[in-house]
């Protein structure tokens, strides 16, 4: 930590979760129409982690909404809250999910430490807030491992005697629908391409928009989208692939083969990519590649990415299921390093599986009366459709003990996505929008 930081911040460790609070906070009395951005490492393995503050910066904008402050759904292996010192009153809170818990189930991660780049934001206080780093224990409950005190007056001095090199980032608007903070705003952020490749760029960022509203229900929700394009090229055309002895010097440092994936594309410059956001608001992002081969991945509220492959208007839905909706995979693929995530001895916190333990708290009020459960398969049903509600066995990368709410969905092979899944991304978008 530096020494800029370690004046602003003072560190406690915690052992109790933050008490939960109704949805009644006021912004303008909290926070003001800016941005905290909070970059850290997270380090560790299977049995701890600890977070190590970076940098924080301000942004003269804030794109959330100024009404819906604190989390309504229990998703994500993470959180982050911004909570009052005195009476422990949460002012603001967001689950996620990162690239760390997946290494963390990979066997890799079970005992060798590694370092993974995190960002978080939250609105700029107006008084002095604990900044508290929260992860779901073994009992799925969030508790806090470490809270920061963040003074913003103080930082704020800081912050002014800092140069600051950034790229002040000009953005394109793709889709534009009214004052961001009513607004889903999303941003697309081009990858892989060159000095020579302006025009292109541009192409496919009005194509990954098209992508992005072209399925329901982000079709029938257009007019609760902004849509951003980051108008920056990288040094080098192409991205990096391991499998193939291709290594690119790209925008975001993305690349294939993932903890040993294959068609598992990401990045793991969480602070290069943000910089190169840079002050464009945004709820969520897209990290579009300029890359033939198919590839993509998401994180929940963390980013999605997808390659130009000629699936990119379907995988890209997907990959946003998993970043928007904090939905979960409905494929079977057990040999997967990171299949582990999902236990049968628990209910996974992702709406659209289920172990059957809690599933009361899924889709059961949905179900027509007498649907057996669990739910016999229905070969005869196409791929490219549904099929009826129910609870079918396979999902979550495991063939037995784990179950999705419909034959075909498009969190497991590109059909439309099923009612249970379009009903959480629905909730998500109003969280943006009310």
């Amino acid at each position: 930590m530096n020494k800029i930081i370690a004046s602003l911040l003072l560190l406690f460790a915690l052992q109790a979760t933050s008490p939960l609070c109704s949805q009644n906070v006021k912004f303008k009395k909290y926070f003001t129409d800016a941005t905290l951005r909070i970059d850290y490492l997270r380090v560790g393995n299977r049995q701890h982690d600890t977070v190590n503050l970076s940098s924080i910066e301000r942004i003269d904008n804030w794109a959330g909404s100024l009404t819906q402050l604190l989390d309504p759904f229990d998703n994500g292996d993470y959180r982050i809250v911004v909570a009052d010192p005195a009476s422990g009153r949460q002012l603001y809170s967001r689950g996620y999910n990162t690239l760390f818990q997946e290494y963390r189930d990979t066997p890799q991660g079970a005992d060798s430490i590694a370092a993974f780049q995190e960002v978080v934001r939250v609105p700029w206080p107006r008084h002095t807030v604990d900044i508290c780093f929260q992860h779901r224990g073994p009992d799925q409950q969030m508790h806090t491992q470490f809270r920061y005190r963040f003074d913003p007056d103080s930082a704020l001095a800081q912050l002014r005697r800092q140069s600051s090199l950034r790229v002040q980032t000009n953005p394109v608007r793709l889709h534009y629908k009214g004052n961001p903070h009513k607004k889903i705003d999303v941003v697309i952020v081009p990858e892989g391409y060159g000095p020579a490749d302006s025009l292109k760029m541009m192409r496919d960022l009005h194509s990954f928009c098209d992508y992005l509203l072209g399925q329901e229900p982000f079709a029938s929700r257009a007019d609760d989208f902004n849509v951003w394009g980051v108008p920056l090229t990288g040094q080098s055309t192409g991205i990096t692939d391991p499998t193939k002895g291709i290594r690119v010097n790209s925008l975001v440092g993305s690349s294939y083969n993932t903890f040993g994936a294959d068609r598992y594309l990401m990045t793991m410059q969480l602070f290069r990519l943000h910089n190169a956001i840079g002050s464009i608001p945004f709820d969520h992002i897209i990290i579009m590649a300029n890359s033939t081969t198919y590839g993509g991945g998401a994180i929940y509220n963390f980013y999605a990415m997808s390659s130009l492959n000629e699936m990119a208007y379907m995988v890209l839905p997907h990959e946003l299921g998993h970043s928007i909706g904090g939905l979960a995979d409905e494929y079977v693929d057990e040999d997967l390093s990171y299949g582990d995530m999902h236990q049968s001895h628990l209910e996974p916190v992702e709406p659209n599986i289920t172990t059957l333990l809690d599933f009361a708290s899924k889709w059961q009020s949905m179900l027509s009366p007498g649907t057996p459960v669990p739910t016999p398969a229905d070969t005869t049903v196409p791929r490219s459709q549904n099929g009826p509600l129910g609870v079918y066995e396979g999902a979550g990368y495991h063939a037995k003990g784990i179950y999705r709410p419909t034959m075909h969905c498009m969190m497991r092979d590109y059909a439309p996505f099923c009612p249970v899944c379009a009903r959480r991304l629905n909730e998500v978008f109003d969280l943006y929008t009310r």
